[in-house]
């Protein structure tokens, strides 16, 4: 179940085939999803991954740029995103206790890849807290998993919801995960596509908004995994972290921009206002697909001739962004199953509950909500 089968407009804009951050060319995503049962230690967690080229992206790296809203969450790799403005190796997501084994695993991945091409990378991972949900503190994620969601990467429809990194996370009370959407410029505009994969692990139920409906206002009385337990934390710790991908040719300080705009889509439902809140945002562009091979340990040509979109141009990107963030999220909410661990539970939001709270603030369905570019 998604957004917008449920009649649900979110913005203006229409998204792509797969309304995917797949809609971009070339980019592929994969999950691997662990779970294991064992009483109050059991797993549920993982790792998703996103590929930028359909081959290695060292050897055809992207223009990248990142944009933190509130820095309570951990990374690798986003400072020679800031500093050379380039993204060379696939985005991981997993869990906060996971990062180094998942970087570590791309650092043997990529050098399997790049035999004597390349001598060193810097592979960016993002991280949420599932530890209400998963055994955190076990550090069950492996090589082999990171290895496994590789080579699950794939053109085409992304699985959503309760699967890798997102499998143990919680959103606004209720289960969360990843999500993804897409939104696809209109011929006059450029004509490009944006697309937003997400990890969604963030917010209070109260703040919850659909299409900018007060729902979770009517929806706060719903069981909620923070209520009635005292050692877990309480509600709207977690983090969110968002990838933008795009083929419109932006240079780096463009591809910030862009990241920048996931705050938007972000606040639209109710987030990005907790202290204990990881909001990390990556934008990268497939838009100059001939940029040098990097990290080869030798000198390459001395310029490289480059496009760019006009600043005058870049406000409907922006825009893409923004809602492409917005249904995301709804959409890993939505996609999202109920899941009980470690004497905790966190339930789904079920398209009914969503549609009668809908209704009691005045909402009506949009006939134009299933349209696609």
């Amino acid at each position: 179940m998604r957004i917008r089968d449920l009649g649900i407009r979110i913005g203006m804009g229409k998204p792509g085939v797969f309304n995917a951050i797949t809609d971009v060319p070339g980019v592929r995503v994969g999950h691997h999803t662990i779970h294991r049962e064992n009483g109050d230690q059991s797993v549920h967690t993982g790792v998703t991954v996103i590929e930028p080229r359909p081959q290695a992206a060292h050897l055809q790296p992207c223009f990248a740029g990142v944009h933190v809203l509130n820095g309570n969450g951990d990374a690798s790799g986003l400072e020679w995103i800031r500093e050379a403005g380039l993204l060379t190796t696939p985005i991981a997501y997993t869990n906060t206790h996971s990062v180094g084994v998942v970087r570590d695993a791309l650092v043997a991945a990529e050098r399997e890849l790049g035999k004597q091409r390349t001598y060193w990378c810097m592979p960016t991972v993002l991280e949420t807290y599932d530890g209400v949900l998963n055994d955190i503190w076990g550090q069950h994620v492996t090589a082999e998993h990171v290895h496994a969601a590789l080579a699950d990467a794939r053109s085409g429809a992304v699985a959503e919801g309760c699967v890798g990194g997102g499998t143990g996370m919680i959103c606004h009370e209720f289960k969360g995960g990843i999500g993804t959407s897409s939104r696809v410029l209109s011929a006059e505009a450029g004509g490009w596509t944006v697309g937003a994969l997400v990890q969604a692990n963030y917010g209070v139920r109260e703040a919850l908004r659909v299409s900018g409906y007060p729902v979770g206002q009517v929806l706060g009385e719903l069981p909620s995994p923070f209520r009635g337990s005292d050692n877990i934390g309480e509600a709207g710790m977690g983090s969110i972290v968002v990838t933008l991908a795009t083929d419109a040719p932006l240079l780096p300080h463009q591809c910030s921009r862009l990241a920048q705009r996931a705050s938007v889509g972000l606040a639209r439902v109710g987030g990005g206002t907790e202290d204990t809140s990881g909001d990390i945002f990556v934008a990268f562009s497939v838009g100059n697909s001939d940029l040098p091979v990097t990290n080869v340990g030798r000198p390459g040509v001395p310029t490289t001739t480059v496009q760019m979109v006009n600043n005058d141009h870049i406000s409907a990107l922006f825009s893409a962004a923004a809602d492409a963030v917005e249904e995301a999220i709804l959409n890993a909410m939505l996609a999202a199953t109920d899941l009980q661990a470690n004497g905790q539970q966190a339930l789904a939001l079920k398209p009914e509950q969503l549609l009668e709270a809908l209704h009691t603030v005045g909402w009506k369905a949009d006939p134009r909500a299933a349209e696609r570019s």
